[in-house]
């Protein structure tokens, strides 16, 4: 305890002490072990030396048998091989005996065996027979014998049922290799059809005469060496297949076939034969649930069904009577209406129109390589009609995308071009001719926007692409090119007219844009000739033939046209609504302001800036805006008046109103569209400028005077229009007393006022009552 005292050196005196007690323990455990292990140390010093005499001993020993082993081993190995010799030499004879009487029977029992085990069953059966009637009785007093003669009927049992089985086996490796020997018969078909088609080419001058359809015809080609390349064996060093005999062993059916009829039960044979390849039909014709979504998938499909109905061919040409043509033709015909039924389920899923190409090539190699086998297949090439509907249906909605696309990026601005070779790249895509244009300068301006070469230029790769579809099913160029217009005229007067009538009425489509649009579809209108000149070179049909479908593209963009147009009447109407919204009027006001009001002059403006854009339109489309403008703006003016929330109009109100409408009146004077006859513009505010003249002047007694004659001077003014106007003065004039210069003439000034509302008032109600 004192260690943890704060004594002076407390804890060194605490070590010392503890290293003296280590010390004297140790001195003691020392002298204890000395005292106790001594006699332990010396009983083994003792046992050390004994061990040298032990080892010697042991050596003795050892050597002493080892001598004694090697001496008896002669005497052992000669023992045993007197006694070795002796048995077999007994045995020899005793064999030698007995096989010299059963050998033969042996021999043709080893015979039977060995034909067996090579699946030589009717040599088995001949050997069974001779053992029966030759060798056994001369050796039937042995029990073997007997042993035989029992087992004979079991093999030929064994036979029956080796034979099936080795039926079933076939039947299972046809079942998982049907698919491989169909690759190899489709394969076949390909490259026939692929020379065929190379010949024609050859042969046809004109086909691929464009640039364009040569680099499709590349891309064709490239799809045909891998759909080629599909078929190829995995295994590169195996000699190639040819035939489905090389592919498949049919000795099994043979055999089985020949072992049935021997023992008489052919007809059972065939019967089952018949039942399981009817079950494997159904198996082979039962798609996969997503067989739709890949071509691999059909490919695999019409693989296994061809290579099903190869062997049935095969089986039908080399036997008698395991199958008949009748039963081949009724198999095919189930087979069939299941194929088509699939395909028509499945392909409805196909949304891909380079799936649904894929395969159309597929079906038509399907078809080809069955019809080669003498199968009938027009009903296949009906389903492809079927499927060309539904693969146009594809392109139209990858093409309608396509469209939305190309509209949403066009700045709807005319094309710029710099110098020739730009001049050459654009219409090197469309074909577009004006002299005037070329007889410019560069840079210049193209009238169209960059939207319209896009879209004739996927025009013709629809046709490209719908053409794809048409090859290869068997149909004459008159059919195909009937074909290519009927699928041309569905893109442009459902899908580009759709997508054309959607643009036009997006809300960020401003004037400006519809009058490109306008532009646009007029040059695309006149583009409709060069694409059926176009369809007429691939198909080498000339346009007069008599059964010649024409393009509906006219109607199309007329109808785009005319739309863009209502359009333009529509949004021109909005943005002077605009306008009139912000007006601000005092309608108590004693005096006018002098000028016309400052957001008139902007719309008119707006309006000066705006035909100026119409100079491009048809001068028919910009006098019909202009006229249209100026009626709504009048319109527009004159309900202003009228409103019904407008309870009080002053003279000075109707001063400044004079002033608005004699702007409107010169910018119609002005002529901002060339074309109108005389003051045919002007006439567009006739009705403000009579009705205002009226109130002007205050001219009611020649108002009343002339009213309902042909040559009055206010014939325009209506009376109930003139009562609402003058009923609104009427109660400015209580309040404002806007005589309040004649005050002198003020009662007769009021007084006239309602005389006139009156007789305004009969006019009107005598109007009804005619009415």
């Amino acid at each position: 305890r004192s260690v943890y005292d704060d004594q002076p050196n407390a804890h060194q005196k605490f070590m010392e002490k503890l290293d003296a007690c280590i010390r004297n323990h140790d001195r003691e455990i020392e002298k204890m072990c000395n005292f106790h292990h001594q006699g332990f140390v010396d009983a083994i010093t003792e046992l050390l030396k004994v061990r040298a005499d032990a080892e010697k001993l042991k050596v003795q020993v050892t050597d002493t048998n080892r001598r004694l082993q090697d001496a008896g081993k002669e005497v052992i190995a000669q023992t045993e091989e007197i006694i070795r010799c002796r048995v077999q030499q007994r045995n020899i004879t005793t064999v030698v005996e007995k096989l010299q009487l059963c050998l033969p029977v042996l021999e043709m029992y080893s015979k039977l065996k060995e034909q067996m085990s090579v699946k030589r069953y009717y040599s088995a059966l001949k050997t069974m027979e001779q053992l029966e009637n030759l060798y056994l009785p001369r050796v039937s007093q042995y029990r073997f014998c007997q042993i035989m003669i029992e087992n004979l009927p079991k093999l030929r049992e064994e036979i029956k049922e080796i034979s099936m089985s080795d039926l079933k086996d076939f039947l299972e490796s046809i079942r998982k290799h049907s698919d491989r020997i169909g690759e190899t018969a489709m394969k076949q078909a390909q490259q026939q059809k692929t020379f065929s088609t190379a010949l024609q080419k050859q042969n046809n001058v004109n086909y691929g005469r464009n640039m364009h359809l040569g680099r499709n015809r590349i891309l064709e080609s490239k799809n045909e060496i891998t759909l080629k390349r599909t078929f190829e064996d995995e295994d590169e060093h195996e000699e190639e297949v040819l035939t489905a005999q090389d592919l498949v062993d049919f000795s099994p059916v043979y055999r089985c076939l020949h072992i049935y009829s021997v023992l008489g039960d052919g007809e059972i044979f065939e019967n089952y034969y018949r039942k399981q390849r009817r079950k494997q039909a159904r198996l082979v014709l039962q798609p996969q649930s997503s067989m739709h979504e890949t071509v691999e998938g059909y490919r695999r499909y019409f693989s296994q069904i061809v290579g099903f109905f190869v062997v049935e061919d095969h089986i039908l040409h080399v036997t008698q009577g395991l199958v008949t043509r009748t039963y081949t033709d009724e198999l095919w015909n189930m087979a069939l209406s299941k194929i088509i039924a699939v395909l028509r389920t499945h392909s409805s899923y196909c949304s891909d129109p380079d799936l649904v190409l894929e395969l159309k090539n597929l079906i038509v190699v399907f078809a080809d390589t069955l019809q080669g086998y003498g199968f009938p297949v027009n009903r296949l090439f009906d389903l492809l009609f079927e499927i060309r509907d539904q693969y146009n249906e594809t392109l139209l909605k990858k093409w309608s995308g396509l469209f939305r696309d190309i509209f949403e990026a066009d700045n709807y601005s005319p094309i710029p071009v710099a110098n020739e070779e730009e001049y050459r790249i654009v219409i090197s895509k469309f074909p577009f001719q004006d002299p005037e244009l070329d007889k410019q300068s560069f840079p210049k301006k193209l009238p169209m926007s960059q939207s319209v070469p896009q879209i004739y230029m996927q025009v013709k790769e629809f046709i490209y692409a719908s053409l794809k579809f048409s090859e290869s099913l068997h149909r004459s160029s008159t059919e195909i090119d009937d074909m290519l217009r009927k699928s041309t005229n569905l893109l442009l007067t459902r899908t580009l007219s759709s997508c054309l009538q959607n643009l036009i009425k997006k809300p960020h489509i401003g004037l400006t844009e519809l009058v490109q649009i306008i532009i646009n579809t007029t040059h695309l209108e006149q583009a409709c000739k060069y694409l059926e000149d176009f369809i007429s070179n691939i198909t080498n049909i000339s346009q007069l033939t008599v059964h010649t479908a024409r393009l509906y593209g006219l109607s199309t963009f007329k109808d785009a046209r005319h739309a863009a147009e209502g359009e333009i009447y529509t949004k021109l109407n909005q943005k002077i609504d605009e306008f009139i919204q912000i007006a601000d009027y005092d309608w108590t006001m004693s005096e006018s302001d002098g000028r016309a009001s400052g957001y008139l002059m902007d719309l008119i403006n707006f309006l000066r800036s705006t035909f100026q854009v119409f100079t491009h339109l048809p001068g028919k489309v910009a006098q019909t805006a202009c006229m249209s403008a100026c009626q709504h703006l009048s319109m527009s003016l004159m309900q202003m008046l009228l409103d019904s929330e407008l309870k009080q109009i002053s003279m000075g109100a109707i001063q400044q109103f004079n002033l608005d409408v004699i702007q409107c009146e010169l910018f119609a004077s002005s002529e901002p569209v060339p074309g109108f006859q005389g003051d045919t513009l002007q006439l567009a505010f006739i009705d403000l400028r009579q009705l205002l003249d009226l109130f002007m002047v205050w001219d009611w007694s020649t108002y009343l005077a002339d009213y309902g004659q042909a040559t009055s001077k206010y014939l325009r003014v209506n009376p109930s229009t003139a009562l609402t106007l003058l009923e609104k003065m009427k109660d400015s004039s209580k309040k404002n007393n806007i005589f309040a210069q004649f005050r002198k003439n003020d009662r007769d000034k009021q007084k006239l006022i309602e005389t006139v509302v009156k007789q305004l008032r009969s006019l009107v109600n005598g109007m009804s009552q005619h009415t």
